[in-house]
C-alpha cells in the first residue's frame, strides 16, 4: 500500500497541546468538532492513529480517504500543524 491521505474528523475542539499527538497531521479546530487532515503510510501507521484517538477518549465522527490534491485545495489559512506550538496566550482549546 502506497501512502494515503486521510480526513479525520473527531468531536471537540483540540487545542494545540495536541498537536505533539498527531505528528506529521494538520489540526484545524471549529463549530465543536477538529478535522485531522495528513498521509498515512500504511494500515498499521493508520491503526495506530485510530488508537490514539480512541485512547484520548476522543469520539470519532468520520474517516475520510480524500485525494492528495484535495489536501493542497482545502488548506485553511490558518491551520495547526501537529509538532508546532501555538504560543498566544489567548487561545485556549475547547473540548478535551
Amino acid at each position: 500500500m502506497s501512502p494515503a491521505c486521510y480526513r479525520i474528523v473527531v468531536e471537540g475542539e483540540l487545542g494545540p497541546r495536541y498537536a505533539s499527538a498527531f505528528a506529521g497531521m494538520t489540526l484545524h479546530a471549529q463549530e465543536g468538532e477538529t478535522e485531522l487532515v495528513g498521509t498515512v503510510i500504511d494500515p498499521s501507521h493508520l491503526h495506530a492513529v485510530l488508537e490514539r484517538i480512541a485512547g484520548l477518549g476522543l469520539t470519532l465522527h468520520s474517516l475520510t480517504a480524500i485525494e492528495p490534491e484535495t489536501l493542497e485545495l482545502d488548506a485553511s489559512p490558518h491551520p495547526q500543524t501537529a509538532g508546532t506550538e501555538n504560543t498566544d496566550p489567548g487561545t485556549d482549546s475547547k473540548g478535551p
